[in-house]
């Protein structure tokens, strides 16, 4: 959690301040023009290398997904706004290139948020949860960057896929494809984060996910640990971790 003095009341943000620093909101960011251009432009580059989406709707649904671990979790309301917040700008640095975008996706968001009026604790916060977030060289360190890599590495489904042309597919393009649902469910009693997946195996075996995702899953492992949870793995209603 974030010191008490950036904590805020319930009902706060949308434009409060706390010692002349906005507290900026999900609603800020996707107002931003600034936010929207390296959004479209992100996606459209990795569209054009044959990646799945990374636009808008994945940084929407990552920022609500780990905006609702924490808030199932117990943790203040400013928290879990901040790591909404994380979440739709953790894939800006994919505009500059895909290699170590989670660094250069990191320092684009201090500038977009220190002309938004973020206080630097804030920013600090928020950079170290984008900074963190890909498994080639993140960790966990923070309950918000933990909330970040759950909600990233969740987010497996056809409406991701990019390819019109399904002979093209590649194995990436088939397990998202087949993949018809996914859902995390937080179970704070009993401290359980769970993956939920339903995967068409018309269109890709379900080896094929452990293939491409294992150390997207060992990453996820250590976020939820840290979050002092278990993590759970269901896919078609058969449980793997």
């Amino acid at each position: 959690m974030l010191n008490d003095a950036m904590q805020v009341t319930p009902g706060a943000g949308n434009g409060a301040t706390v010692n002349g620093y906005r507290l900026l909101t999900i609603e800020d960011m996707r107002r931003d023009a600034e936010v929207a251009a390296f959004l479209q432009a992100a996606n459209a580059s990795m569209k054009a290398l044959g990646y799945t989406e990374h636009g808008q709707r994945h940084a929407s649904l990552v920022g609500n997904i780990a905006e609702n671990v924490l808030e199932h979790l117990g943790y203040d309301q400013r928290t879990y706004q901040l790591a909404n917040v994380a979440g739709y700008l953790h894939d800006i640095g994919n505009c500059i290139h895909r290699q170590n975008h989670a660094l250069s996706g990191s320092l684009m968001a201090w500038g977009i948020l220190k002309r938004m009026n973020m206080s630097p604790q804030e920013c600090a916060t928020v950079m170290n949860a984008i900074g963190n977030h890909e498994e080639e060289r993140g960790t966990a360190t923070t309950p918000i960057s933990a909330a970040i890599i759950i909600g990233d590495k969740a987010d497996v489904h056809r409406s991701r896929v990019q390819n019109p042309r399904m002979e093209d597919f590649d194995i990436h393009d088939r397990v998202n494809y087949a993949a018809k649902r996914s859902f995390v469910r937080v179970k704070p009693d009993e401290r359980t984060i769970t993956l939920e997946l339903e995967i068409d195996t018309h269109y890709a075996a379900v080896i094929e996910y452990f293939e491409i995702f294992l150390s997207r899953m060992t990453m996820m492992r250590q976020a939820v640990e840290l979050l002092g949870c278990k993590y759970r793995l269901i896919i078609n209603e058969t449980q793997f971790a």
